[in-house]
């Protein structure tokens, strides 16, 4: 079984952490990995940097520009990530954008992370149709989860849709904003969360975008699986650097 099915099987809330690779330095990935593990977090997603990520905000946007200047490449990801099964057994997730992958080669990027040890990935910009059509049976022959994103404006035909074609869960976007915009949830952003809750879907959602403390974590977990923290966790990063992730994380839980 997957990773990530496991994990969504366990009586308990999860903690997701996002971070962008070879952020703030280039060689930092593999210490943060094992940090957020051996501090209790329950998935991790690797942001793989790109030049023009449209569904991030500024913070995590700017943590991709300096990992780029900082030399990060999916290559450069994937030997960094090598060993990491020796150490880490939490689920890892790769998010980013559809370029990327497209020019390292569909398969072979599939067929490296297969190998590395990575449960799913999640692109944004791939829509659902092409990926049934053109990628859904190379994603299922390395054993990759693709996750979905849902948003407010998402239609219920749309989501049964999603949810029909999901194995893991349900990446359920708190609003339609970029990440990391938000102060805070509102009754509307708790009515979806409900809403979607009672859509009664075959797959556990997980909360995104606007978790940033432990307010807000317990907000997005009232009606969720989990929840995702990433523009805070750049945030913290930054003034803080890769030392004392357990300070951060002891603030959410």
């Amino acid at each position: 079984m997957n990773r990530i099915n496991k994990k969504m099987q366990e009586d308990k809330k999860l903690l997701s952490i996002y971070f962008t690779a070879g952020y703030p330095s280039l060689n930092d990935t593999v210490k943060i990995i094992q940090d957020l593990e051996a501090n209790g977090i329950d998935m991790i997603e690797i942001g793989l940097p790109f030049s023009d990520p449209l569904a991030d905000g500024p913070t995590i946007q700017d943590s991709s520009t300096t990992a780029l200047k900082n030399g990060m490449t999916t290559e450069i990801l994937f030997e960094q990530l090598k060993g990491i099964r020796k150490t880490v057994s939490i689920p890892l997730i790769v998010m980013g954008y559809f370029n990327p992958m497209l020019q390292y080669g569909v398969e072979a990027f599939c067929a490296k992370c297969h190998e590395i040890g990575i449960d799913g990935i999640i692109m944004p910009d791939l829509p659902l149709d092409v990926y049934q059509e053109d990628y859904e049976t190379i994603f299922k022959k390395y054993g990759l989860l693709n996750i979905f994103l849902i948003t407010p404006q998402t239609s219920e035909e749309r989501i049964r849709q999603l949810d029909a074609a999901s194995d893991g869960f349900i990446y359920m976007v708190s609003s339609a904003s970029v990440t990391g915009s938000k102060s805070g949830f509102g009754t509307a952003q708790e009515s979806y969360f409900a809403r979607i809750a009672g859509l009664k879907l075959a797959n556990p959602q997980i909360v995104g975008f606007g978790i940033k403390d432990k307010e807000t974590f317990q907000q997005a977990i009232k009606s969720a699986k989990g929840a995702i923290i990433g523009s805070a966790f750049i945030k913290y990063l930054t003034a803080n650097g890769v030392q004392s992730i357990g300070d951060f994380v002891s603030r959410i839980r």
